[in-house]
């Protein structure tokens, strides 16, 4: 069901036809970037925050992990992810399926800087069997994000 909010979602952009569809799961980095046969980096992961009682989602890279430090200079906040039981609920996408687009009202979205390495990357499309190919650009575009961070840090 979340998949077709998002390709609702895409169309005012024209890229509704882009979302690839899958009959394995792509739930978690290593099961999307096999799906789609790229680098896991590739994968733009979506992270879940409670963050004073709102929700924040990341937009990172595959191979990227949260820096609680940078995390709490950036949102003054722990950095507290979300349940997966209340992912739905609160974000509008069940977990292995959260994506940047077609979110619920006050969810706030940011990209992390671990993307801008690559030209493309895949982030979910509402469901666990779901991705689409994006420019950095449009991806920050269709996420309506309010904007970039720097609070993952990409592993040596």
């Amino acid at each position: 069901m979340s998949v077709e909010k998002v390709r609702e979602y895409l169309k005012k952009y024209g890229a509704d036809g882009r979302i690839r569809e899958f009959d394995v799961s792509s739930a978690t980095v290593e099961l999307a970037a096999a799906a789609l046969e790229c680098a896991p980096q590739r994968i733009a992961k979506t992270l879940s925050f409670d963050v004073n009682g709102g929700v924040v989602l990341i937009v990172a890279a595959g191979d990227v992990r949260v820096d609680n430090k940078k995390f709490k200079a950036f949102f003054n906040a722990k950095a507290k992810m979300l349940p997966a039981a209340e992912t739905e609920k609160r974000i509008g996408h069940a977990a292995g399926g959260v994506c940047p687009f077609a979110v619920n009202e006050g969810v706030e979205v940011y990209l992390d800087d671990s993307l801008k390495r690559f030209d493309t990357v895949f982030p979910a499309c509402g469901n666990a069997q779901s991705a689409i190919e994006l420019s950095i650009g449009e991806l920050e575009l269709f996420s309506s994000c309010k904007g970039w961070t720097n609070v993952c840090s990409i592993p040596q």
